[in-house]
């Protein structure tokens, strides 16, 4: 009987911890105190099944572009002239010549011809070849994390005679699903590189200002109401604008970084302050002073640890901001620049409207950046709740 009666709690809490829909009224008060935090934050996280989703959609993300060789068919710059802005293959099973159904799919490779009115290329199918599509096929070498190599990808056409573009090709007959996936390199990175310099920035100074207060903190609000009483874009456009045009493509990437950054980090700041404020007051921080702490150590083991969780779920929300920051930026051309490549700067082939009305494929990436920033706000959702696992 003691047996059974410990292994009841355990059954509770595994059966929480794979998202099983059992609430806290649900379970009796003696098992719900054999729960650690750590249990019950996780508990309440994959409770929030849209959170769930979305982090396990942008672990996949991440790992598609880290391996980014390998799940493009192709390389960021391999074009072919002869497929310029050429539309969506479509990938077939069922062959509509036959009506036979093919386990392997395939495609039929697309022809252009010169309208001779408009001078616009007119593509169509040529029904008389069927191109297979395997999977896991040696193409071009790539290199993935500065030390894994290999020249296997994910699929493409049987053959190197005909392209496989699934989402079409740019004006240079470039792959755009493969330019895709390589420029979430750059969009992406500059959303986890400009988040860590934005918690460097407002978790340090706000918690300085907070703690010190007087004119250290007088000075720090007043420059902080300075850069938040201009209009975002056209600050990020000022700033990004003074980036050097001689610069190396790399410096350039550095730059728009520390902009995103400089101007994003002001928020943080003001929520650090005012958690401060209330955090310097408590009887453990008082113990601390007592017992002769530093500064440093007082906010170091006292502070941040305290304020960590809202600090991660700031972050959090802060990653999409960044990430449309920088696709603005290089939509309008002042970002990153050629021959790096971002989701942004691919977006700039759909500026005008005759390319969207032409070209409307040219769009895609503003589909795969409104997916991460959606899967962000609703990760940003649980995580905030999974920071008071205790509330109802």
């Amino acid at each position: 009987m003691s047996d059974l009666t410990a292994r009841q709690p355990t059954r509770s809490v595994l059966r929480g911890l794979f998202g099983a829909s059992v609430s806290r009224r649900a379970i009796s008060e003696d098992e719900y105190r054999l729960l650690s935090v750590r249990e019950l934050m996780l508990r309440k996280f994959l409770r929030n099944r849209m959170a769930t989703w979305c982090a396990v959609l942008l672990v996949f993300i991440y790992l598609m572009i880290l391996f980014a060789g390998f799940f493009a068919p192709y390389s960021a710059r391999d074009a072919d002239s002869k497929l310029t802005f050429s539309p969506p293959v479509t990938v077939r099973f069922l062959d509509p010549e036959t009506g036979i159904f093919h386990i392997q799919p395939f495609f039929y490779p697309l022809r252009g011809q010169r309208d001779p009115r408009t001078f616009q290329l007119i593509y169509e199918e040529d029904r008389s070849e069927r191109i297979p599509i395997d999977f896991f096929i040696r193409g071009e070498s790539w290199t993935a994390l500065g030390f894994l190599k290999g020249d296997i990808h994910l699929f493409g056409p049987r053959g190197y005679e005909e392209r496989l573009h699934v989402l079409g090709s740019d004006q240079r007959g470039r792959d755009l699903l493969s330019r895709i996936i390589f420029g979430g390199q750059v969009s992406l990175s500059v959303g986890i590189f400009g988040v860590l310099i934005t918690i460097v920035l407002g978790s340090v100074l706000g918690t300085l200002s907070g703690y010190y207060g007087g004119a250290f903190d007088h000075v720090m609000q007043r420059a902080i109401e300075a850069i938040r009483s201009f209009p975002q874009l056209p600050l990020w456009m000022a700033l990004a604008a003074a980036i050097p045009p001689q610069w190396p493509p790399e410096w350039v990437y550095a730059g728009i970084v520390v902009v995103l950054a400089f101007i994003n980090w002001t928020g943080l700041a003001r929520e650090v302050r005012g958690m401060v404020l209330s955090l310097k007051e408590r009887d453990f921080v008082h113990a601390a002073e007592a017992t002769g702490s530093s500064t440093a150590r007082i906010v170091r083991r006292h502070m941040i640890p305290n304020m960590a969780s809202h600090i991660i779920v700031t972050a959090t929300l802060a990653v999409p901001v960044t990430i449309l920051g920088e696709s603005a930026l290089s939509f309008l051309g002042i970002g990153v620049r050629p021959p790096m490549v971002s989701w942004g700067l691919l977006l700039n082939d759909a500026i005008r409207i005759q390319n969207i009305v032409l070209y409307p494929w040219t769009l895609f990436p503003g589909i795969f950046i409104l997916v991460t920033v959606i899967a962000y706000n609703f990760l940003g959702d649980g995580l905030r709740d999974m920071a008071d696992p205790f509330a109802r």
